[in-house]
């Protein structure tokens, strides 16, 4: 049975005491310090002494009858002073032959101290205070020690079977019922957890709530830190725990514990999150799986202005997400960087509106492209968006376009940003490769290659049509001699039925090969 924080018995507050049934039988009355009833009852302890306090270390409801301080004004005030610096939770006090009233100095000591204090009419046996209170908290406390053997053995067990971070951080929620962020040292958002409507609201204004939470624990932030050998590269909050500070604490620091030992298995450095935690935003932009304005908070909580900025949405193909982070953060340029599926990486650029959006971009790629060659890397883009609500539509359309050139970048002569514009027929086949009838059409055009699988045959077409049927440069880039250049286009023509210097031909050939590549992709 999986033990949950719903299941275990918040701290035993002062004004919870009163309320159970063996207390109630001694008809508690508050004459004192009514305001502090809400403080947590760590202990109960029986004492007479009028220096109580020495034996006290917080925390703790003391009972006494008064019988050493009965006659005596001064020890009756010390006692109060006493407990007070002790931090002790209240003081009960059984009326009866020392006391049959409330003693009015102890009353007025306790109200100016803050001490809650509780006086009992009826004759009441203290042991059974004693027992019922006691029990209540050492079972308290043996749930709150189950509770962090079970933690600890699902997040263990969770880390040897390769989980991925938001699964470990899934787990945590789903014990402190709260949401759970993860966070690097500038309060920049790696990792979240927990009922999505609830996350959003933390996530919504996050560096101010962070910031304003500072370094306490109240209205139930409980915070651990994230951190070796006395370096911290991050911590992890529980936002909004319901229960009681230390068992939150007590959850929070296995958390922590988990999740340090996760980096250290996995290899990784902190970076790696935050680069997951941009994966997953841009992935679900690119998706549409999620609404867009769902996504809004997270990438503000992730370091990605968007407040009166121009997004500027690009792919990457074989590029180095590493590389074009430092790239970013050495041009001065805010935005996300994560890698997608096939080669492909989105890079989002988020900068402010009275910047040249198309020449930064441009700049980029340039930077980018320097040291790889022109031949291998491509930047294509969408057209600046100034809505975040569009900003899906353009990542979309910069894929489109990355895709539609990610088979001919070699041979043609490409802009430093490629857009939707340069990509001509080539975009359009891409976009219609799911149709039946333009698949029918490829497999027709190309049947005398596809037939006999002649890869060689097939690239050379494929150069020699995208360099607008030039001899010379096709048998450049395959490396051979114009003779055996004739020689294999005679086989193509050949096998294909076709003539290749026939304009409209050579055209539908085009179409077809365009279309069988993008299928193949």
């Amino acid at each position: 049975m999986t033990i949950t924080l719903d299941s275990l018995e918040p701290a035993l507050s002062v004004r919870q005491v009163l309320t159970l049934e063996r207390v109630l039988a001694g008809e508690p009355e508050v004459v004192a310090g009514a305001s502090h009833l809400d403080r947590p009852v760590r202990w109960v302890h029986v004492a007479e002494a009028a220096d109580v306090g020495v034996m006290l270390t917080g925390g703790e409801m003391v009972l006494t009858t008064g019988v050493l301080l009965a006659g005596d004004e001064d020890k009756q005030a010390e006692y109060v002073r006493s407990l007070h610096r002790a931090e002790a939770a209240a003081v009960v006090l059984g009326l009866g032959r020392a006391f049959p009233a409330a003693p009015d100095v102890m009353r007025r000591a306790a109200e100016r101290c803050g001490l809650p204090m509780v006086v009992l009419h009826r004759p009441f046996p203290f042991a059974e205070l004693t027992e019922e209170v006691q029990s209540r908290l050492v079972r308290r406390k043996f749930a709150a020690v189950s509770l962090s053997e079970a933690v600890r053995t699902e997040l263990t067990a969770l880390i040897t079977a390769g989980a991925p971070l938001q699964r470990l951080l899934d787990e945590v929620a789903r014990h402190s019922g709260c949401p759970v962020v993860v966070t690097n040292l500038a309060h920049r958002v790696l990792g979240t957890a927990g009922e999505r409507p609830a996350v959003d609201d933390v996530l919504r204004d996050w560096e101010r709530i962070a910031r304003q939470a500072g370094g306490t624990e109240g209205d139930g932030w409980i915070r651990a830190e994230l951190g070796g050998r006395g370096e911290r590269w991050g911590r992890i909050v529980l936002c909004g725990y319901r229960g009681d500070t230390a068992t939150g604490r007590l959850l929070a620091d296995r958390a922590a514990e988990a999740l340090v030992l996760h980096r250290m298995l996995g290899g990784g450095a902190a970076c790696s999150w935050e680069e997951q935690s941009a994966q997953s935003l841009l992935t679900d932009l690119v998706s549409g799986v999620v609404p867009v304005r769902q996504l809004l908070p997270r990438a503000r909580a992730a370091g990605l202005p968007v407040n009166r900025r121009t997004f500027v949405p690009l792919v990457v193909r074989d590029g180095d997400p590493a590389r074009l982070e430092r790239l970013l953060r050495l041009l001065g340029l805010p935005g996300l960087v994560a890698e997608l599926a096939d080669g492909a990486t989105a890079v989002l650029l988020s900068l402010p509106r009275d910047q040249d959006a198309d020449a930064l971009a441009a700049h980029f790629a340039t930077r980018l492209r320097t040291g790889t060659g022109p031949d291998h890397t491509v930047v294509a883009a969408a057209e600046p968006r100034a809505a975040w609500d569009d900003v899906p539509t353009g990542l979309r359309e910069a894929q489109h376009v990355a895709d539609a050139v990610a088979d001919s970048s070699t041979v043609l002569q490409l802009p430093p940003v490629v857009r939707l514009k340069d990509v001509h027929l080539r975009g359009l086949i891409r976009l219609l490769r799911d149709d039946p009838h333009v698949q029918s059409f490829a497999e027709r055009e190309l049947d005398g290659l596809l037939r006999e699988t002649d890869e060689d045959l097939l690239s050379v077409l494929r150069t020699y049509l995208a360099t607008g049927r030039n001899k010379s440069r096709t048998a450049q880039l395959h490396h051979v001699s114009r003779p055996a250049l004739y020689r294999r286009l005679e086989s193509i023509q050949l096998r294909l039925g076709v003539d290749l210097d026939d304009f409209e031909q050579a055209a539908s050939v085009h179409i077809a090969l365009l279309a069988h590549d993008a299928q193949q992709q």
